[in-house]
């Protein structure tokens, strides 16, 4: 019964884990995809 209980709380902290790791690296991608738009503009402005 113990090893049950334990296993439960193991995998609910991993799967805790992973989802928070997977939030972190959407907002890393969310953010380097805003910085290439933004040099992406300073290029075209500095073209014209």
């Amino acid at each position: 019964m113990r090893t049950r209980s334990l296993f439960r709380v193991l995998f609910a902290a991993v799967s805790l884990c992973a989802l928070s790791a997977c939030n972190t690296i959407h907002g890393a991608g969310q953010d380097i995809e805003k910085a290439g738009e933004e040099i992406q503009e300073a290029a075209d402005d500095a073209r014209d």
